[in-house]
């Protein structure tokens, strides 16, 4: 069975949430664990692990929504850390990709979830796009340990995370047909590697330009056994793996 360890399970995508977890259970996904991004979506993340007892969450302030959010949204984050199925702080980081401008407004609100996480000891879920050095310089400050959601760097990058204690969610990017990630993952232990969708963006060939999906995650698993010569069961055994050294579920 494999763990969707990133995904974004709304209404806003979804019209029926618990069908969209029936089917992915049928393709062996069992877990999910759900980000949050801004203070509309925490909520309903809140709210849907209460509901279905396979999804974990994250909360956290995406970092477009950085002149969107206020310090009430920050306290809410903190106030609901003690849920026993909020497993982390996320999707929180830096991006750099549609504009540079507002740089410094999104270095603080990352820096203040950092913070939040070290001071209450949970996890952290990273954005990082078209940002790296910052992200890195950044993460050194702080004694926390998580995921670079998405990763798509070089292969010195990734040894910079995985030194920091950082796992690297792999998601459908891997099977684009000109992705570069294939070449850095063949060189990467499975040790430093878990399985996400990002649902309901980045889906996987064969399926590239559909909304995704958490069943998704076994196109994804298929490609990633292949890619390391491994089969399907132990790539399972080794992503849940390095999942609980990170998260208490």
């Amino acid at each position: 069975m494999f763990t969707d360890s990133h995904c974004h399970l709304y209404q806003e995508y979804y019209s029926d949430i618990a069908d969209i977890i029936n089917k992915a259970m049928e393709k062996k996904v069992n877990r999910f664990i759900n980000n949050g991004c801004d203070s509309k979506s925490n909520k309903e993340v809140l709210k849907l692990v209460a509901q279905f007892p396979q999804m974990y969450g994250a909360l956290g302030i995406h970092p477009e929504s950085v002149t969107e959010y206020n310090e009430d949204d920050l306290t809410f984050i903190a106030n609901n850390l003690c849920h026993p199925k909020i497993i982390a702080i996320g999707e929180i980081g830096l991006d750099y990709h549609y504009t540079k401008e507002n740089r410094e407004e999104q270095i603080i609100l990352f820096e203040k979830q950092l913070a939040l996480a070290e001071k209450y000891n949970v996890p952290v879920i990273i954005h990082s796009r078209d940002a790296t050095l910052d992200t890195l310089s950044i993460l050194k400050k702080y004694n926390l340990k998580g995921v670079i959601h998405s990763f798509s760097g070089s292969l010195e990058t990734a040894h910079e995370y995985i030194k920091m204690g950082y796992l690297l969610g792999i998601n459908g990017v891997i099977t684009f047909k000109n992705a570069k990630i294939k070449d850095v993952i063949k060189n990467l232990p499975l040790e430093s590697l878990i399985l996400e969708t990002d649902s309901p963006y980045l889906t996987p060939e064969p399926y590239r330009g559909k909304q995704n999906n958490p069943s998704h995650i076994l196109e994804i698993a298929t490609f990633i056994a292949q890619l390391k010569d491994i089969s399907l069961e132990e790539l399972s055994i080794i992503t849940n793996n390095n999942l609980g050294r990170i998260f208490k579920f």
